[in-house]
Parts: structure tokens; sequence; C-alpha cells
């Protein structure tokens, strides 16, 4: 096999949608794969066949241990955690036992098993509110919520740990859409908005739409999103990236399609792409939602080589209309 060698890969949440698609693109560049994921959020069938699979927490030291000494793991992707805004509102403390003190147990046994290279599946929701857009790399990171907060958190520890030797990169992204032939988007419940305009053309239940009166071309807000087979190429080539540093690099890079689409734009595009009316009603804005979302993705070309291949709407919605149209959607 031609290009970088085989690695035996530990994929944290590899049941999950970014999880599962990441682990896809690894088996078909060559590694071997092992999944850990509690199932709370994840689905077993979307692990592929002759995958490893263990169903177990990456805040459970012990099993990790084991699994990392029984799978000879030599890197590792991190995509579990709490991810709801929401949630993290309710219950902070949720957020920072698991994604926080539960990061940190991981992070320890992975320095006793000498595995010294990670990936984190990060978020822009480390940024807060942005004090300019597109949003860079070196942009001061003020969360505004829990979840971005402990995301933050763990990059730090991650970072830190450098000390010891451990090579990691964080990828940040704001919105993940599309599918695989096999894997897609299936949250309960679901948040993201192309989701839920598809579930709307489904089934006849109108959608609502926070806000019509933001300082935007068309009043909507603006957001960045990237089709989930490009963020599986980004976690790909930042797993490969780390093979090549030196001990102790941490670096960071924004993941995007390189621009932004307003939610009128995506109404527009899931109409195009179904065919069909998309029932909405227009709701008040949601508190701290900002108006524009936007990152700039340059850094994530210049350190692995990385730009969106499949960065239209069309592509994204398309995607996810077809995986919803095979699994029985009307």
């Amino acid at each position: 096999m031609s290009g970088p060698a085989s690695m035996r890969v530990l994929v944290t949440g590899g049941a999950g949608y970014v999880g599962s698609v990441s682990v896809e693109r690894l088996t078909a560049a060559g590694h071997r794969v092992t999944v850990l994921d509690t199932l709370v959020t994840g689905h077993r069938e979307l692990v592929p066949d002759g995958v490893t699979f263990i169903d177990g927490s990456f805040g459970d030291g012990e099993l990790v241990a084991h699994v990392l000494r029984d799978q000879g793991i030599e890197a590792v992707l991190h995509c579990a955690a709490r991810s709801l805004v929401g949630e993290s509102m309710r219950d902070p403390a949720l957020y920072y036992r698991e994604n926080v003190v539960g990061g940190i147990t991981f992070l320890d046994q992975l320095r006793a098993a000498g595995v010294d290279r990670i990936v984190l599946s990060s978020t822009a929701a480390v940024y807060g509110t942005p004090g300019s857009v597109p949003i860079r790399e070196t942009d001061p990171m003020h969360p505004v919520n829990p979840y971005g907060a402990s995301k933050l958190a763990f990059e730090g520890a991650m970072r830190w740990y450098g000390v010891y030797g451990l090579r990691s990169i964080a990828t940040r992204y704001f919105n993940v859409a599309g599918a695989s032939d096999r894997s897609g988007e299936d949250h309960e419940p679901e948040t993201h908005l192309i989701p839920n305009l598809l579930r709307a053309v489904r089934t006849g239940e109108p959608v609502t739409l926070f806000g019509d009166d933001y300082p935007t071309p068309d009043g909507t807000p603006i957001r960045d999103y990237i089709h989930v087979l490009d963020l599986a190429d980004a976690h790909l080539a930042a797993l490969e990236w780390t093979a090549r540093q030196p001990p102790g690099t941490a670096e960071a890079c924004n993941l995007g399609s390189g621009g932004g689409f307003s939610v009128r734009e995506v109404l527009a595009a899931t109409e195009r792409v179904t065919g069909r009316p998309v029932p909405h009603v227009i709701g008040p804005r949601r508190a701290g939602d900002p108006p524009v979302l936007v990152a700039a993705i340059d850094r994530a070309h210049e350190v692995l080589g990385w730009t969106p291949a499949r960065g239209t709407l069309d592509e994204m919605i398309g995607s996810a209309w077809a995986w919803e149209q095979a699994r029985g959607g009307t």
C-alpha cells in the first residue's frame, strides 16, 4: 500500500455521526481501527464490519488501559463528548465531569501506555461570540456556554500534556452536514438545521426558524457548514500529520466550507434538492445567537494540506437526503 504506514487507531465516539464516517475513511485508507463508544448517542449499526467495537467510556480508566494495551493502539481520534449546548446550560456539571474530568483520565491512560498522538474533534464553540469574522485560530477564545468551555478546557490540557511528549491537534468546526453512503445524522433530540428541515419535508410538520431580523443580507443568521466526508478527510490528514511531528507538538485548525450560508439559503437549497416546499414558521431570535459565524480555514490547508472538496449546500443536503431516502424516508 502506498502512502503513510498503516496505523492502529482508537476512535472514541466512533458509533456517532462524525465518528462513524471518520472510521469509514480511516479503514478505507488501510488503517486498523478500534471503536470505543457508550452508545448513549451513538448507533452500533454505524460501526463498519471488521472494526473492533468496545462498549464503554473514555473516562473509564481501567477499561481504556486494557483497550490501549490489547489493541496495540498507536494514535487516537477523540470524537466522544457531551455536545448539546442547551443541555450544557442546564447541567454544566455533566459537561465538566465527562468532557473534562473524563478527558483527563483518558489523557493519563494514554500517557501511561505510551500513546503519544491524539486528534481532538473539537468545536468552534471555544471562540464564543467572535469580535470579527472570519474567525481565526489566533482570535480570543471566550466560550459562552459550558459545552464550549469544557472543550476549551480539554484542549488546554491536551496542549500542556505536550510536556510529556504528547503530539496533538484540535480540529474546530461549527456545523457538520451531509452523509456517506452508510452513515448520516440521526440524533434525538435533533438540534441541527438541515436534518430538521428534511424532517419537515418528510412529515409536513413546520420547523421553526429563529429570527429574520438580523443585520445580514436576508435577515437570517449566517453559519459555516462542513460536509461530514470533508471532516473525515481532515481527521485522517490530522492523524497522519501527528506521525510526522516532534514530541510535544500541539496545533489547532479551523475547518469549514470556506464561506457561510444564511438560514434562508439553506432553506432554499433544501427545497431545491428535495423538490418539495419546507413547511416553516419564523420564531423570535434565540438569546446569544450571533448574526454571523464563519471560520477562516487557510491554516488547515497550510498545516494539513486540506481543503473542502464538497463545500456546496447542494452536495451536503443532497447526500443527507439520499441517505434518509435509502433508509426509508418518504
